[in-house]
């Protein structure tokens, strides 16, 4: 189901023009880009006096400064004007940047490459607020992780493409067929984003400030509106950073320590970005059509296990100008080959949940001017990726080193945003259970509300209940938990995380357990949502118990619609109370299924101890 939806957007008006005109133009930077790196790499004598190395990161910080400059008014811009119109102009424009590029490569001009270099950082940067706005307005919460997927697909299959006609471009050096293929792009880019449907501007009397410091600040005090938001577009731009400054040393990478030809150059840009396309297109299957930061910390995993993997198998091949197939068939090449797609892949899996988040938990009304700090924070991260690489190397380190470094960074750097941030790390936590321990089927999780305040209530069988739920549900959720659960060790890391609200019998801690209901009275006047487990223990027995009074309370302080869940298939689970010696909880089967089933939602006044229970058992059927 998952990927038949993600892909049934290619045949839908809303989404298939503005799909094209963003691909077509990942595909033309690439093109222009890539050519202008092998050219500089390999024939750089002809065109400039500058040293290779050099001339990479200058061409790859002139791309990057138009978005620490402008990213402000380009989000600016694209909250007051219609999204549709502003990337319809950025198009038109992109045919006269490649227009100037191709003049550069007709005179043998670096300084006007550079220059058409620097007005495509311009073109991307006032694209992207406007390409990434437009996705929540144009599709539904359950398409987002698609949406963004196919994106970011298309985006890398672009790449893929591109850096193959850079790759023969450069090869065959005919400066006609290089200045048409340019400028060819553009046109149909252009021509793809007149198809793009008008749409309402988000906040048309928003006056736009001109003065990039100003208007930068803006975007990045629209970004710090959420905390977790915020995070989020930090753990982009840090792979911004990391695949910068991985992507940017392949072509010395490939020269100097591989011994490979421009061929090898394209054969591993091809296998990176591939892995990003696939990386991408799983998020959609493994996150089962919602917004699933659980895959943010397994990105990160492989994103650090195989930039260290291809350290240790770089040593294996050194050659002389060896064309792509000669590296193919060399020793060792595979694993090489294999790491750079694998990187590509868990990068996949790392960024495309955060953009989804990103655009899920932002106002529509600042949606750009968030996307527009993306771009700034982004662009600054690639531009400390670049001047880092140039230290780096200049101090004596070798690149297959850098690229060491880079995954050994990469993983202290997820272990500080998911302790600032736990719910990515328990996210993680809840996917694997329900991925590699047990089977989950939902059931009428539709019956959630994706937005506004709801009571869930659900039978209590054991202690990983709240874990799968939140895994099972699109949305986050605060959970009611006996306050003695927090002191067993591992489950009070988990539940504190969650933030979970602990409550006790009012007899024991009175003062908690006053504490719990402002809390949830609080959480729901929020439009959040709140489960409570109205048993108010774990099962002793396997059975239903009988639900007691405070949720009552909940329901009469803050009414809100109730929606009944079940559980079931966790009785025999080592979570459960069925087992008394520690020693016989062990799983008894492999990925035992479990089910979780959602009701319709019951209005707070027709809502009773007796009829809530009823339904519960309904709901779970004969089955424990």
């Amino acid at each position: 189901m998952a990927e038949q939806s993600q892909f049934k957007l290619l045949s839908q008006r809303r989404f298939l023009p503005f799909f094209g005109a963003q691909a077509l133009g990942a595909f033309n930077d690439n093109v222009y880009k890539n050519t202008l790196v092998i050219v500089a790499t390999y024939h750089a004598t002809s065109y400039t006096r500058l040293e290779p190395a050099l001339l990479t990161n200058v061409a790859a910080g002139l791309f990057i400064l138009p978005f620490v400059l402008f990213s402000g008014m380009a989000g600016q811009l694209a909250d007051r004007y219609d999204k549709s119109r502003i990337l319809k102009f950025v198009k038109a424009a992109e045919i006269a940047i490649m227009a100037i590029a191709g003049l550069g490569f007709a005179t043998h001009s670096m300084e006007v490459l550079l220059a058409a270099l620097f007005l495509m950082g311009m073109h991307s940067t006032f694209f992207a607020p406007a390409k990434y706005g437009l996705l929540p307005e144009v599709l539904r919460n359950a398409e987002l992780v698609g949406g963004n997927a196919m994106v970011e697909m298309g985006t890398f299959v672009a790449i893929v493409l591109g850096t193959l006609v850079a790759g023969l471009l450069a090869a065959d050096g005919s400066i006609p067929l290089i200045i048409t293929t340019l400028v060819a792009i553009a046109l149909l880019g252009f021509l793809s984003s007149l198809a793009i449907p008008k749409l309402q501007p988000a906040a048309p009397t928003l006056e736009i400030d001109w003065r990039p410091w100003t208007s930068t600040w803006e975007n990045l005090r629209a970004a710090r509106e959420s905390r977790t938001v915020f995070l989020s577009i930090l753990g982009i731009s840090w792979f911004w950073f990391y695949g910068a400054l991985v992507l940017a040393q392949l072509p010395l990478y490939t020269k100097d320590v591989l011994g490979g030809s421009e061929e090898v150059v394209t054969v591993l840009l091809v296998m990176f970005s591939a892995g990003v396309g696939i990386g991408s297109l799983l998020c959609e299957r493994l996150s089962g059509g919602k917004v699933e930061i659980g895959l943010v910390p397994f990105g990160s995993i492989g994103l650090t296990v195989f930039a260290v993997d291809l350290f240790f198998a770089t040593p294996a091949l050194v050659g002389n100008n060896l064309s792509a197939r000669d590296f193919i068939q060399a020793a060792g090449s595979w694993r090489v080959l294999l790491d750079m797609a694998l990187i590509g892949m868990f990068g996949g899996l790392f960024i495309v949940p955060l953009y989804a988040m990103v655009q899920q938990r932002t106002r529509r009304e600042i949606m750009s001017r968030v996307i527009g700090a993306n771009s700034i924070l982004n662009a600054v991260f690639m531009v400390v990726a670049a001047g880092f690489a140039a230290l780096a190397l200049h101090a004596g380190m070798t690149i297959p080193q850098l690229l060491l470094l880079t995954g050994v960074l990469n993983a202290f750097v997820a272990i500080y945003i998911y302790s600032l941030v736990p719910e990515f790390l328990l996210r993680f936590v809840a996917w694997l259970l329900i991925h590699f321990v047990y089977r989950l089927d939902r059931r009428g999780i539709e019956n959630i509300p994706e937005r506004g305040p709801a009571l869930l209530i659900c039978n209590h069988v054991g202690f990983a209940d709240a874990i799968v739920i939140s895994a099972a549900c699109p949305r986050p959720i605060r959970f009611i938990m006996e306050s003695s659960i927090f002191k067993i060790p591992v489950l009070s890391t988990l539940f504190r995380g969650m933030k979970a609200i602990p409550v006790a019998p009012q007899k024991e801690d009175p003062e908690v357990y006053e504490r719990a209901f402002q809390l949830v009275a609080a959480e729901l006047r929020a439009g959040n949502l709140v489960c409570i487990f109205p048993e108010g223990r774990l099962t002793p027995d396997g059975e239903i118990g009988e639900f007691r009074a405070g949720m009552m309370r909940i329901l009469n302080e803050t009414p809100v619609p109730v929606v009944p869940l079940s559980l079931s298939g966790l009785w025999d689970s080592m979570f459960s109370r069925k087992y008394k010696q520690v020693w016989q909880r062990w799983p008894r089967r492999f990925l035992a299924k479990i089910t979780l089933r959602a009701g319709a939602p019951i209005p707070a006044e027709r809502a009773d101890l007796q009829s809530l229970r009823q339904r519960v058992v309904e709901l779970r059927g004969a089955a424990q």
